[in-house]
């Protein structure tokens, strides 16, 4: 998968409202799918579907322990979203800057 596929892929993860919920929950350490799955509505195999597209674009890492797999988070690829964002961030502070500007010098 090339680099710009998999950037997309990470910003389509992110985009389902369950999956950031999940990211979420990952935050506070690795956890196996039944756990991840206690606050939801839905059912393990559609947690673990969502668990799936996570893997896929590496934001989620898996490892077996016996019979129970356990997932962690993998922030890394989120780097990719957050370089993205400050582009953004930098347009509008200047923005914001010269509006500040424009106020001080017409009041």
């Amino acid at each position: 998968m090339s680099r710009s596929t998999a950037s997309a892929d990470v910003f389509a993860a992110i985009a389902d409202p369950t999956r950031r919920a999940i990211l979420d929950r990952l935050r506070h350490g690795e956890q196996p799918v039944k756990q991840l799955a206690e606050p939801f509505a839905m059912s393990l195999p559609a947690i673990s579907q969502h668990l799936q597209v996570l893997c896929e674009v590496g934001l989620v890492q898996m490892r077996k322990a016996g019979r129970q797999r356990l997932y962690r988070l993998n922030p890394e690829p989120l780097k990719q979203i957050s370089d993205w964002i400050a582009h953004y961030e930098e347009f509008w502070q200047e923005k914001l800057d010269a509006l500040g500007n424009y106020l001080e010098e017409n009041s």
